[in-house]
């Protein structure tokens, strides 16, 4: 196993963690040096919050470890390649490194739909690397979302009384 499919292992755990209370599956973990400094999964239903996304929410945990908003050592491993939101906070946060799993050719934004991370005119470019254990995050999304569905299929039945 390489390193950064161990790191994506961890990413994976909060995955599964986000779907076991209702999310969307997606995790993420932030490195310094050889050392998990933060962890999160999404939070968007518990928090009622468009903005708690893994990505933020481990950019958030990552700065209140360091003190600091700066990331430029920092590697953020995410199941799911970061949407416009996300990849904009690691551009201003001046991560060093995302690697994720699973691509996003709808909504992606380190490559795939667009390219906000590796953008010329930003003042930083996060190096993005993809298709980490992509399979693993896919099957991930792909349970998570046929649970769904299969909920919503059953008629709900009335409680007796």
């Amino acid at each position: 196993m390489t390193r950064d499919e161990g790191f994506m292992r961890e990413a994976l755990a909060e995955a599964e963690a986000a779907a076991a209370r209702g999310e969307v599956p997606v995790g993420a973990v932030a490195v310094a040096g050889d050392v998990i400094i933060a962890r999160a999964g999404n939070r968007v239903e518990a928090a009622l919050d468009a903005s708690c996304h893994a990505e933020i929410e481990v950019l958030r945990q990552c700065a209140a470890v360091r003190g600091d908003w700066r990331m430029e050592d920092v590697e953020i491993f995410v199941t799911k390649e970061p949407c416009a939101m996300c990849a904009g906070a690691m551009v201003n946060a001046r991560v060093r490194r995302v690697v994720f799993g699973l691509p996003d050719p709808r909504s992606g934004c380190c490559g795939s739909a667009l390219d906000v991370t590796g953008f010329p005119g930003m003042l930083w470019q996060v190096e993005a690397v993809g298709g980490v254990l992509a399979e693993e995050s896919r099957r991930i999304m792909q349970d998570f979302f046929r649970q769904v569905r299969e909920r919503r299929s059953k008629p709900e039945r009335p409680e007796r009384i």
